[in-house]
């Protein structure tokens, strides 16, 4: 099903008449929709107030923080979107993995999974593990009324890439060794990794999540026929799990600009794009038939009120062909951002694209 249907029988949610949803089934909108990446994060004073003395994933299991955290963004810049507070690895963290977030460093695997017998390690997922999630999203959709509720995951190769390095990394040397040396364990271990984060995207949008974003972090250190042959059947496969719900699918990944077509053709709906890639060209590159999400370079928003001007009209130049457009940075909010420059954009964009 694609997300331009709604589920046989069920009637139209309250969200289904956002500028966000419009946007992402290519229909006409009363004004480009905005949202930014992490705009639920460091960059909000009241974030980090209530975040003080939390561990980073003992706050995704809090559903009151949760709701607080989701909101606030929504509430302060007035974005076309809430996205879903959390972490791509809670659901590994759900099902047993040993795994930390350290601060200033990201997400650390004690134990990193490079042999079949680790891979036998990672059990399914059941909503019962993520009990928190669900209810956490049920208390959302009751606040946020007739604005989307965006909920995510890690796609399956960023998700390997934390696993199998036991971190971040920058080479992924442990991980592409992997993947060319033992290609059946590679895909043996994306195919569990799909399973899991289907599992996960299910548990959200049957709570109540409108539509779904898939996080492709480091898939960007690949060629494309890499990409093809060895990680677009798991991200595929994700989508095809969840293509039943009618809520459309984003898919998301940093220094894509050659796999842009591929990220549409793995089954999204909705394909993000970082800063290197003008947005008609993206189009190019990407084909017909999908809305375009992004791409200003969160860095802009250091510069002068008039620089930012500058470039989101640039953007929005750039994006007056497409199919389907939806306003967002070409990455997530960097943490010291000035949070009245984001109120701005929201302005900006809505006034400039009023219809």
């Amino acid at each position: 099903m694609s997300a331009n249907q709604n589920p046989a029988g069920q009637p139209p949610t309250a969200t289904y008449d956002s500028a966000f949803l419009k946007a992402c089934r290519r229909e006409p909108v009363p004004h480009t929709p905005v949202w930014f990446m992490r705009q639920a994060g460091r960059s909000l004073p009241e974030y980090r107030k209530v975040r003080e003395g939390v561990p980073m994933l003992e706050s995704c299991t809090r559903p009151e923080l949760v709701t607080e955290i989701t909101l606030q963004p929504v509430r302060r810049h007035g974005v076309d979107a809430a996205i879903y507070f959390s972490d791509i690895v809670v659901p590994l963290k759900a099902i047993g993995v040993d795994l930390d977030i350290k601060p200033g460093v990201g997400p650390v695997v004690e134990r990193p999974i490079r042999t079949r017998a680790d891979l036998a390690r990672l059990r399914d997922l059941t909503p019962e593990d993520v009990s928190y999630v669900a209810e956490a999203i049920g208390l959302l959709t009751a606040e946020l009324g007739e604005t989307p509720l965006i909920g995510f995951a890690g796609a399956p190769f960023t998700l390997a890439s934390y696993l199998v390095e036991g971190g971040p990394s920058r080479n992924h040397e442990h991980t592409k060794a992997l993947m060319y040396g033992d290609p059946q364990l590679w895909a043996d271990l994306l195919d569990r990794l799909a399973e899991i984060t289907a599992a996960f995207l299910k548990v959200q949008i049957e709570a109540g999540a409108s539509a779904v974003q898939l996080f492709d972090s480091w898939v960007g250190a690949l060629a494309p026929a890499d990409y093809r042959r060895s990680v677009m059947p798991a991200s595929a496969k994700v989508f095809e799990a969840v293509a039943g719900y009618g809520v459309p699918r984003i898919h998301f990944g940093v220094g894509t600009g050659e796999l842009l077509g591929l990220l549409g053709e793995a089954g999204a709906d909705v394909v993000g794009v970082d800063w290197r890639v003008p947005l008609d060209e993206a189009a190019r590159r990407v084909g017909p038939g999908k809305a375009l999400q992004g791409n200003l370079d969160p860095a802009v928003l250091f510069s002068s009120r008039e620089a930012v001007e500058a470039k989101t009209g640039e953007i929005l130049a750039a994006a007056e062909g497409l199919e389907g457009h939806i306003f967002n940075l070409g990455h997530g909010v960097l943490p010291s951002t000035e949070p009245d420059a984001l109120t701005r954009l929201v302005e900006d964009v809505h006034t400039r694209t009023a219809r």
